[in-house]
């Protein structure tokens, strides 16, 4: 029977529906996030459960959107999102979604096992999960966390389904395995959403593990990972010298292959005999004779090079500018054209001369390893991520990583996108990147405290809590939040202690408040803890609680 909610009761609630047993932990249910059983108050419907959203690590905001258009069969998908507090008064966001049906195809840890027969895995794994592929890919979703360890199933007589992937950002919790080089390269979060080819990679190599029985370079280095794909091709570097089952082998191959558009598309896995009858050509690495040598790497192809030179930036700029590497690419590669290319892209830096600012040479560099390997990521001073990463690797790197903020302050201020996507126009939208890193640029240098890296950090992160420093014991997502939570501050310090707002609330108020006033944010990044301060942060303040119709507070 359906439970009656008042409204008071309801706002307590996820969604007025949703309340989460934080009494009851559900290991290894969410992909590596902490879950607990959540149940509908309304309907009295079981078998949910809460996954809780790291603060440096926010919800995927736009596939939470797509999913209000219904579920999707053999996929976990989430059903609402908002923030409660558990039973020790700490506030965090939890994405609802259904319970897994039974255990792990893997539990976490575990890296040599039974192998899989050819049969089960085919029914119960290629099969479900193609056909959810595609209906993923019909709303422009892609899941980014395809791994044994997140797909579930209730017996072996089951079809498995995919596990959550939405209260983290894409691929940000997947190992190097999982992940085609050119993502596993990147920072954690800021892998991107990538493209189905993605997943279809990602499940090519479960089948893999599965068959094989145990999970290859379990323990290794992720770059070395990385490494041993660009330097022998995924498949061969994954399973070696290792037989598998004739059918497995034929579509694993497809799956795993280094170009995204040479994968077959899901609807086509459905169908294992017309999958494994499918081949694309795909033309061999060209290989030098001698590797050449970048600081402690060594290149013996063209991708190789380009992984070496954003592994080893200042090794690659030396060998840029003393031109080694043309003349390796011409002579020890043989390939006049890739050289004409490279030759074409660094033409606007001059590679013989003194650099006046050091960012030239890093950006003469980003160009170069763009043109070596155009599936290779955006690469900056040693780092790398894809332009729709950029706002969760901010999340992330604002949590402990001063350094890495600083160099991702820095990409964006030379618009680092723009860039990058004219280098290699035939994989991207070069327009659009360009007007989004000359708009990224223009709010980081945005003058007061309405602009800067606070500000975009919120910006591009929709579903990022507040974090001023009187917001830590709340997870305020919502402007409405704000006002109760600087309420309940004052309630240990007083409200004669208020003295203003820091940075980082007047960046959640620039963004998310509505319009707000642009001379008060300038006097709050100006006249620090004076007068006019405290008077320009309550303008702020009164202006949210007119906006969201908020109660009087101190």
């Amino acid at each position: 029977m359906a439970a009656d909610l008042n409204a008071e009761a309801a706002e307590r609630l996820i969604g007025g529906t949703f309340d989460i047993d934080f009494s009851r932990v559900l290991e290894g249910a969410a992909g590596g996030l902490r879950a607990w059983e959540a149940i509908d108050r309304r309907s009295g419907q079981g078998g949910l459960m809460a996954v809780e959203v790291g603060r440096h690590l926010p919800a995927r905001a736009s596939e939470l959107i797509k999913f209000q258009a219904g579920p999707i069969e053999g996929v976990l998908c989430p059903l609402a999102h908002g923030v409660m507090r558990d039973r020790a008064g700490r506030a965090e966001m939890y994405v609802i979604c259904p319970a897994p049906p039974g255990r792990a195809l893997l539990s976490s840890g575990v890296s040599v096992f039974a192998p899989w027969d050819e049969t089960m895995v085919l029914r119960s794994v290629l099969r479900p999960a193609a056909l959810a592929l595609e209906q993923l890919r019909s709303r422009a979703i892609t899941h980014r966390a395809i791994r044994p360890q997140n797909l579930f199933r209730m017996s072996e007589a089951d079809q498995a389904v995919l596990g959550c992937a939405w209260a983290a950002p894409p691929a940000a919790l997947q190992d190097a395995i999982y992940e085609p080089p050119y993502s596993a390269m990147c920072l954690p979060a800021g892998r991107g959403n990538g493209s189905t080819a993605d997943d279809v990679y990602a499940l090519g190599v479960t089948m893999l593990v599965l068959a094989l029985g145990r999970v290859p370079f379990a323990g290794m280095d992720p770059a070395e990972v990385v490494k041993q794909k660009i330097d022998r091709g995924s498949y061969a570097a994954l399973v070696g010298d290792t037989r598998l089952p004739q059918a497995i082998q034929d579509l694993v191959r497809g799956m795993l292959a280094e170009d995204p558009e040479h994968r077959p598309a899901p609807a086509l896995l459905a169908n294992t005999e017309v999958a494994r009858a499918r081949r694309v050509a795909a033309r061999p690495p060209r290989r030098a004779q001698q590797a050449l040598e970048i600081g402690s790497q060594n290149a013996g192809s063209a991708r190789m090079l380009a992984f070496a030179m954003a592994r080893e930036p200042a090794a690659a700029i030396r060998s840029l500018r003393s031109g080694a590497v043309d003349h390796w690419l011409r002579r020890g590669l043989g390939d006049s054209a890739l050289t004409a290319r490279l030759e074409g892209a660094l033409r606007l830096r001059g590679a013989q001369t003194e650099a006046a600012n050091p960012r030239d040479d890093t950006a003469m560099l980003m160009r170069a390893i763009a043109v070596l390997d155009p599936l290779a990521p955006l690469c900056w001073d040693g780092i790398a991520l894809w332009p729709d990463g950029l706002g969760p690797a901010l999340a992330a790197a604002d949590g402990d990583d001063a350094a890495l903020s600083v160099t991702l302050s820095e990409l964006i201020g030379e618009e680092a996108l723009g860039i990058w996507a004219v280098v290699r126009p035939e994989r991207c939208d070069p327009l659009s990147l360009r007007l989004d890193g000359h708009q990224y640029r223009a709010l980081l240098h945005q003058r007061g405290w309405g602009g800067g890296l606070a500000r975009l950090r919120y910006a591009l992160n929709p579903l990022l809590p507040g974090r001023g420093a009187g917001l830590a014991h709340a997870c305020v997502i919502r402007p409405s939040d704000l006002l109760p939570a600087l309420e309940r501050l004052t309630e240990t310090e007083g409200a004669a202690g208020f003295n203003g707002l820091d940075q980082e609330t007047a960046a959640f108020i620039a963004d998310r408040g509505g319009p707000a006033s642009e001379s008060d944010l300038v006097t709050l990044g100006e006249a620090r803890q004076s007068d006019l301060h405290v008077l320009a942060a309550l303008r702020l303040l009164a202006g949210v609680q007119t906006r969201c119709n908020g109660a009087a507070v101190p």
